[in-house]
């Protein structure tokens, strides 16, 4: 079955193609920003906002009034993709997914553009990536392209390096199957606790760098305050701008470890099992524990499920979701007594109707299992 499949990889512009991109990114925020002034306009104006094609019928023309016509500079299908973008944010705005679009700013710390391949203006030749208007560019080709390019994401990091994302349609083959499956209960002293008793480390990449990252950072912030005091712009202030990167750099790695981590830990669990259960854990509501927030914030709960999500269907495997009502902790895996809720600090208790001791993670693991069988024999 035809899936679609992103690689991501590092390249390499020169310093033209740089400036090149950096005016694609302003004139793609330029374009968004134009456009949303324009919706809202129109929306207070005559209580019905714009739309896609009647945007679109408007790019052509400025890019030949003179105000705006450095817009032919860049490439045309990017322009085209940010006004995409406008519209189907007001299409999930207006069907209650997310909130109403807000502003671009030039000061997010990512900035990116995206275009689409159309008559071959996007291939792979060699260790070099054509794409529009930029040319031949070097790239770190990891693995190799497969299947037919849809569109590119072109990213620029603050740490100052570029990424590229290349959507592909591809057929992928299914896993074989395993007769297997396996319960999952996330938590954060140990990051995951299967129901056969394995537990995978939390290993905590934040808080391992994070006296080094207080220790850059102060000194990030002495330096706004130096130039601050000298009257010099923080964009133009070498020192500060210098500082800035490395900071970005620092965070960059904690964000590789931890992907890598999950990528590895969710290949190999669609791997071995045909079924695995998990609980829908309510992590936005969880995360307004003062307490709890950075440790959950850094194990990336929703980030590793999504990925067992994708994968699964890519792989032909099943990921159930159990209520997160569901009480796994407190049910006993051995006899299906309930008992009381426990406290988040005692690890190990005692069934009172059959007198099995239970570590608390691998019981709760046991029963998610169970639970995640029994929904999935009902579908």
């Amino acid at each position: 079955m035809l899936r679609h499949k992103a690689y991501k990889f590092r390249i390499y512009p020169n310093q033209e193609q740089e400036i090149l991109i950096s005016k694609t990114i302003g004139c793609a925020r330029f374009v968004y920003n134009y456009f949303l002034q324009l919706w809202n306009t129109s929306y207070a104006e005559t209580g019905k906002g714009l739309s896609y094609h009647k945007c679109s019928a408007m790019l052509p023309i400025m890019k030949v009034v003179e105000e705006t016509s450095w817009l032919q500079e860049v490439d045309s299908i990017a322009l085209q993709s940010s006004l995409k973008n406008l519209a189907d944010s007001f299409t999930r705005f207006f069907n209650k997914q997310n909130g109403r679009p807000r502003f671009k700013s030039k000061k997010h710390p990512v900035q990116s553009y995206t275009t689409k391949c159309v008559n071959d203006n996007i291939s792979v030749n060699g260790n070099l990536l054509k794409l529009p208007k930029l040319g031949q560019v070097k790239f770190a080709k990891s693995q190799e392209v497969a299947g037919r390019i849809l569109r590119v994401t072109i990213r620029k990091y603050p740490s100052g390096k570029y990424f590229v994302s290349l959507l592909c349609e591809e057929k992928i083959a299914e896993f074989p199957k395993t007769n297997s499956s396996i319960g999952i209960d996330l938590g954060i002293l140990d990051f995951a606790v299967f129901s056969d008793g394995r537990k995978v480390d939390n290993h905590r990449f934040t808080a391992k760098m994070e006296k080094k990252l207080k220790r850059e950072q102060r000194k990030l912030s002495r330096r706004a305050l130096l130039a601050k005091k000298k009257g010099i712009n923080l964009l133009e202030a070498k020192n500060y701008q210098k500082q800035k990167r490395k900071v970005a750099r620092m965070h960059e790695k904690v964000m590789n470890q931890r992907t890598d981590f999950l990528n590895k830990l969710s290949t190999d669990m669609i791997n071995d099992h045909d079924v695995i259960c998990i609980e829908d854990l309510n992590t936005k509501g969880m995360m307004k524990n003062r307490k709890l927030t950075k440790s959950i914030s850094d194990v990336s709960w929703s980030r590793f499920i999504e990925k067992l999500e994708y994968k699964a269907k890519w792989y032909g495997k099943k990921v159930i979701k159990i209520d997160r009502w569901y009480p796994s902790s407190q049910i006993c895996s051995a006899c299906g007594h309930q008992a009381g809720r426990q406290p988040l600090h005692v690890r190990d208790w005692t069934c009172p109707a059959c007198h099995t001791c239970h570590d608390r993670d691998v019981n709760a693991s046991k029963n998610i299992v169970r639970e995640g069988l029994r929904q999935l024999s009902l579908i």
